[in-house]
């Protein structure tokens, strides 16, 4: 236990002091964090604050677990993506390019050093192993739904850095559990570094993680549950951060659903998320991530109760769980686009835009027509009458 808490506390302790030069770093470079129509908070902002996470994982990872070959695997991609984030907060990536980014850092450590989702472990149906042209896509795609499934959630003061340590622990309980030291002990560092950043972040926010943070929490959480000494019960990995991060996950899939609907690119932001509907309901910034902390540990509860109770009554407790969410959160408003996004408004602009053109050379050609039909009554010969 003493192992565990050291690399708890490290990671805490670390990204504590890191914050405050983070900040300072972030207003010199202009990486700050401006109001718009999507946004809630009011002034600039600082953000970056994701690297000093960043290096209080890695400070802790290095002095504890040391670099295992997983974990070195794991540690490239990180700083990879790290360095696309920093990017993305100093100069806003286009979305393709942020893609490709997350790619190559989910990339590293599935195929270089082999971490994938080759076997699942099922009750009743044993082991089945998956070949390596669904493996690889497969885990590539589970580590960049978990980076953009967190990255899309950082929309309030310290929800995603709460929401990604409640996880955390969750994987990190687990892990303990299956005797995996070097799972457990990188989410005890992961959960020790949100922790420390709450501290600047939680309402009113001193500093955001920005795209820098949000990806890397993502990236981390689903990068160690698929680690190859955690796929001895690889159905419980699987199942204890897909349920863990229940919340976000389900936000995440209803705003794609949301946006293909209303012919709005995905990556498209908006304001109609479950934390912006519940802002809209009159909740405060505080009572609304409360809320969805208290949603994401009653899932997390689930998650680890489900594991240990017969898979049918496991499978119907969490089929119920998350038909009632989404009937709440259907109710909310999630499903539509109550407030435009600013791709919508946009495109508003444009049609408008689009009419005023048409509106004015329909106005110039009426005003030349008049001008033409006034010089032709000016050329006729002036008509005389007859005097007598």
């Amino acid at each position: 236990m003493f192992a565990y808490a050291f690399t708890f506390l490290a990671a805490l302790i670390v990204t504590f002091l890191l914050t405050p030069v983070v900040k300072k770093l972030a207003i010199s470079i202009g990486a700050v964090d401006k109001p718009d129509a999507r946004k809630v908070h009011h002034g600039l902002i600082p953000r970056l604050g994701g690297l000093a996470i960043y290096a209080g994982f890695m400070v802790s990872i290095i002095t504890t677990v040391g670099f295992t070959y997983e974990m070195v695997g794991i540690m490239l991609g990180a700083t990879f993506l790290i360095i696309v984030g920093i990017a993305d907060d100093v100069v806003s990536l286009p979305p393709k390019v942020k893609l490709l980014g997350q790619i190559i850092a989910a990339a590293i450590p599935v195929i270089i050093f082999n971490i994938n989702i080759d076997w699942i472990h099922i009750p009743r149906l044993g082991i089945i192993y998956l070949p390596i042209f669904i493996s690889i896509p497969l885990t590539i795609f589970w580590i960049i739904g978990f980076i953009n499934t967190v990255n899309l959630i950082d929309g309030l003061d310290g929800l995603a850095a709460g929401i990604a340590t409640i996880a955390s622990i969750a994987i990190a309980l687990l892990a303990f559990q299956m005797g995996q030291w070097t799972a457990a002990a990188a989410m005890a560092a992961m959960t020790g570094a949100c922790l420390a950043f709450l501290q600047y972040n939680f309402n009113p926010a001193k500093i955001f993680m920005g795209d820098t943070g949000s990806m890397f929490l993502g990236y981390v959480i689903a990068s160690v549950s698929v680690m190859g000494n955690m796929k001895t019960a690889a159905a419980a990995v699987l199942v204890v951060p897909l349920l863990a991060l229940a919340v976000p996950i389900t936000d995440t899939f209803l705003a794609i659903i949301r946006r293909k609907s209303s012919g709005v690119p995905i990556f498209s932001p908006d304001k109609n998320h479950l934390h912006h509907r519940l802002l809209a309901k009159g909740l405060t910034q505080k009572q609304v991530v409360l809320i969805m902390y208290g949603l994401t540990a009653f899932f997390a509860c689930l998650a680890l109760l489900v594991i240990h109770i017969r898979t049918l009554i496991g499978g119907v407790l969490v089929l119920i769980a998350l038909i009632l969410f989404l009937l709440w959160a259907r109710k909310l408003g999630v499903m539509k686009e109550i407030v435009p996004s600013p791709y919508q408004m946009e495109q508003k602009k444009k049609e408008e835009a689009l009419h005023n053109k048409d509106k004015i050379k329909e106005e110039v050609k009426e005003a030349v027509k008049d001008d033409r039909e006034g010089e032709k009554e000016e050329m006729q010969p002036p008509r005389w009458k007859n005097p007598l």
